[in-house]
C-alpha cells in the first residue's frame, strides 16, 4: 500500500495510506483547513491560527500509533484489520461537523457539531468511500464511534475519558500558543494502554496500566491549566461572546439562516456578514475593538447553580443584554454577558489494569494515594470559571448593582 509523509509542526511525520488519502480530499475534509481550531483565541495568541485539518490529522497519526501498539499485546489479537480501519477513519473525521470559529456557536444553541456531522458521514461522498474500503455499514460504525455509543472494545481511543482527540488538541494548542501548559507524557499513556474486560460490563474495552496513572494527572492538570489561561482567557471570551452576539444577531435579522452555519469556512462567514451586514460589532471585531471587562466575578464567590442560566439560556442572556444597557445608560448590543458552559474539567471513568492482575474502575471518586479528583475538580473550576460583564467602551459600574439585576433575571 502507497503512504505520504506529511510534516506536521507537533508529531514530525505522518503517514497517511491511500484509504486516509481519499477521505482527506473529500470536499467535507478540506474544509476544515479553514476552521480554526481555537476561534478568536490568535487575537491573544498570535501563533494559535491552527486549524481542525492539522488537529484531525495529528488524531489520525495517533489512532495508527496507539493501535500499533495494542496490537502488540496479546490482548488485541482478536481485533480484526476492518475494525482497525473504522477506529482510524473515526479519529480522522471525529471534527467534521464543527462551526465557524470552533465551539462558540454551539453556545448560541446550535446543533452540537456531533449532530452536525451526522450526514456529512453518514451521506454523501464521504460514506460511499467508508462503504467501499470496509462494508456496507461502516459509516454508521465510524460515527458511532464518534459520538461514544459504539460497542467496539476502542471506543475509548475516539471518545472517552482519556481519548486520542484530548491528547491531540492539548499539546497541539499548547505548542501553536507558545505557552508551557500543555505538557503530557503522551508516549508513557499510549504506551500504557490495554484492552481490558470491564469489571462492570464484562466489554472488552480500553484501559490503562497502573503504572500510567502519573502521566493520566498530568493529562488532567494540563486541560485546567490551558482552560484557565487560553480557552478561558478574558480577553478570548470578550472575543467570543462579540461573535456569539454578532451571529445571533445576524440570524435574527435573517441575514444568514441557522441551518447553513455549518457550511461555512471562519472566513467565509465574515465575508458574508461584512458583506450583507457591516455592522459596528463586527467591525470592532475585526478590528481587534475587543469589549472591556466591566465587572467580573469569579465562581467561588457566586451561589453554586444561580448563574448557570448566563451559559444555557441565550434567548435570557440576550433580553438581559439589552435590558442592563439600557439600564446603565449604553446602547443595546454595548454590554454582554458571559459565563462559559461548564465542562468536564476532570472527568474520569477509566479501567485500570492493577499491579496484581485486577482491573479496577478509576473514577471521579478516586483511590487512596491518587488524587482526589472531586475536591481538586471544584477546586479548578472555582479559580479558573469567570462570569464577566463586558462593555464596548472601558466602563466603570458598579459590581454589586450588576450582581443584583443578574440576581433579579434568574
Amino acid at each position: 500500500m502507497r503512504f505520504e509523509i506529511l510534516r506536521d509542526p507537533v508529531w514530525n511525520n505522518i503517514r497517511v495510506d491511500e484509504q486516509t488519502l481519499e477521505l482527506v480530499d473529500t470536499d467535507v475534509f478540506q474544509r476544515l483547513r479553514y476552521v480554526r481550531q481555537l476561534g478568536w483565541t490568535y487575537l491573544v495568541y498570535p501563533g494559535a491560527t491552527h486549524s481542525r485539518f492539522e488537529h484531525a490529522l495529528g488524531t489520525h497519526h495517533l489512532s495508527r500509533r496507539t493501535l500499533a501498539l495494542l496490537c502488540e499485546s496479546q490482548d488485541a489479537a482478536s481485533i480484526s484489520e476492518e475494525e482497525l480501519g473504522v477506529v482510524r477513519a473515526a479519529a480522522l473525521l471525529h471534527d467534521v461537523g464543527h462551526y465557524p470559529f470552533s465551539h462558540a456557536l454551539e453556545e448560541i444553541g446550535a446543533l452540537h457539531h456531533e449532530d452536525v456531522a451526522r450526514p456529512l458521514i453518514t451521506e454523501g461522498h464521504v460514506a460511499t468511500l467508508l462503504r467501499a474500503q470496509f462494508a456496507d455499514g461502516a459509516p454508521e460504525r465510524v460515527f458511532d464511534l464518534i459520538r461514544g455509543q459504539s460497542t467496539s472494545a476502542l471506543q475509548g481511543l475516539i471518545s472517552g475519558s482519556l481519548d486520542l482527540d484530548k491528547i491531540e488538541y492539548l499539546k497541539r494548542d499548547a505548542f501553536m500558543c507558545g505557552v508551557p501548559y500543555g505538557e503530557i507524557d503522551v508516549d508513557r499513556l499510549t504506551n500504557s494502554m490495554v484492552i481490558v474486560e470491564d469489571p462492570a460490563s464484562g466489554r472488552r474495552t480500553v484501559g490503562v496500566l497502573e503504572k500510567a496513572l502519573s502521566a493520566l494527572e498530568s493529562l488532567l492538570f494540563a486541560k485546567y491549566q490551558m482552560y484557565r489561561n487560553v480557552y478561558w482567557h478574558h480577553a478570548v471570551r470578550s472575543a467570543t461572546a462579540m461573535y456569539k452576539r454578532l451571529v445571533e444577531d445576524a440570524i435574527e435579522a435573517g441575514v444568514i439562516d441557522a441551518m447553513s452555519l455549518a457550511h461555512y469556512t471562519d472566513e467565509g462567514l465574515m465575508h458574508r456578514l461584512e458583506s450583507a451586514w457591516p455592522t459596528q460589532l463586527l467591525i470592532a471585531l475585526k478590528e481587534r475593538k475587543l469589549y472591556k471587562r466591566a465587572a467580573e466575578w469569579p465562581a467561588a464567590e457566586l451561589d453554586a447553580d444561580a448563574m448557570e442560566w448566563i451559559a444555557t439560556d441565550r434567548k435570557r442572556v440576550t433580553q438581559t443584554e439589552n435590558d442592563l444597557a439600557i439600564e446603565f445608560g449604553l446602547t443595546p448590543g454595548e454590554l454582554l454577558l458571559d459565563y462559559p458552559a461548564k465542562t468536564q474539567m476532570l472527568g474520569l471513568d477509566i479501567p485500570v489494569l492493577r499491579r496484581g492482575g485486577a482491573v479496577e474502575r478509576l473514577t471521579g471518586e478516586g483511590w487512596i494515594g491518587t488524587i482526589n479528583l472531586p475536591s481538586l475538580s471544584e477546586e479548578l473550576y472555582k479559580s479558573a470559571r469567570w462570569l464577566r460583564v463586558f462593555t464596548a467602551k472601558r466602563t466603570n459600574l458598579d459590581q454589586r448593582k450588576l450582581l443584583e439585576a443578574l440576581e433579579r433575571s434568574r
